[in-house]
């Protein structure tokens, strides 16, 4: 089922008392949706799946409406979602600058999702506090989660590039919970956007557990998120997830096993749709069993479901749906 903001943070409540991580997943398109959040159901979890600006223009087509889009791919979540009874998935923004305030409100106002991210890492602490702040304002009214940032992550994420990553300082962090009353904290302590191989990542994952602490002493504990784990080792995560994490965002992993299932597909079928070398065009018909979009597009959201399934009992969350 699709989950408001006040059942996905029961979600993140319980996840934060028995140290598991939820699975967040970035979107763009159906094949996708289907097989996120069957794997979520598969598994007995509940999910978090997120869309970014970008996704949300992409959805909508050469318009590049954002606000189409994001209705395009809140329907298809809602609707899906609707399917199983027993596993709960919520939607996300992703990434949202302060330029997209306007957007956050229409998709908080429309009841288009469960949760915000406003990212204003990029300002100044007090401008990145005021800017959070009035999204908290607008998102609380409707019973919808906010998290915040402070720091960089490095790579690129849909619209945000950062060529050095800058770690959170957890002071700062305290600083900023007790402004602004997020209910997710993202904190940057070494992980990057993009492709990346874990094992050669330099993570300080005590930073994490140093905030965690400090908000815990001040009685403003919240949740942390784990940005850019997709190259990650489970250690790595489930060190994370013990030290405070309740939300692990995974994007490029997805990508990568739909061209990749796709491209193993078309290697070995690659005549179902070109003709031989050596083979009179005239003669040649194509194999409509093996072109069907829906014969090698499966292809992808198999890999992606398998995927899931794997990362909710890596974290914790599997059978742990607050829906069981």
């Amino acid at each position: 089922m699709f989950l408001t903001g006040d059942k996905l943070n029961e979600v993140f409540l319980k996840a934060k008392r028995q140290r598991f991580g939820i699975i967040a997943s970035n979107v763009v398109f159906d094949t996708q949706i289907r097989a996120i959040v069957q794997g979520y159901n598969a598994a007995a979890s509940d999910g978090l799946m997120q869309m970014s600006s970008g996704a949300c223009k992409y959805a909508a087509g050469s318009t590049q409406d954002i606000k189409a889009g994001a209705r395009l791919i809140s329907t298809m979540i809602q609707t899906f979602a609707s399917q199983f009874p027993t596993s709960g998935v919520g939607l996300h923004i992703d990434h949202a600058t302060p330029n997209y305030f306007d957007f956050i409100v229409f998709c908080i106002e429309n009841k288009l999702v469960s949760s915000v991210m406003i990212d204003a890492s990029q300002e100044e602490l007090a401008e990145n506090i005021r800017v959070t702040r009035e999204v908290v304002n607008v998102a609380h009214k409707h019973h919808v989660l906010v998290e915040g940032e402070i720091g960089h992550i490095k790579g690129t994420e849909d619209e945000i590039v950062s060529e050095t990553e800058l770690y959170t300082d957890p002071s700062e962090a305290l600083e900023f919970v007790q402004k602004t009353n997020v209910d997710l904290f993202a904190a940057s302590v070494g992980t990057n956007h993009g492709v990346t191989k874990g094992a050669k990542v330099v993570l300080n994952l005590d930073l994490i557990k140093r905030i965690d602490d400090l908000l815990i002493k001040h009685k403003v504990e919240r949740g942390l998120v784990l940005h850019g784990a997709s190259g990650l080792t489970d250690d790595q995560q489930q060190i994370a997830i013990r030290n405070g994490v309740v939300k692990i965002n995974k994007d490029t992993h997805y990508q990568m096993d739909m061209a990749s299932a796709i491209q193993a597909f078309w290697e070995k079928e690659k005549y179902a749709i070109v003709c031989p070398g050596g083979t009179n065009p005239d003669d040649y018909v194509p194999n409509k069993a093996k072109f069907d979009p829906r014969k090698w597009l499966v292809k992808g959201e198999e890999k992606m479901q398998k995927t899931v399934e794997d990362f909710c009992r890596m974290s914790g969350s599997a059978n742990n749906s607050i829906l069981l």
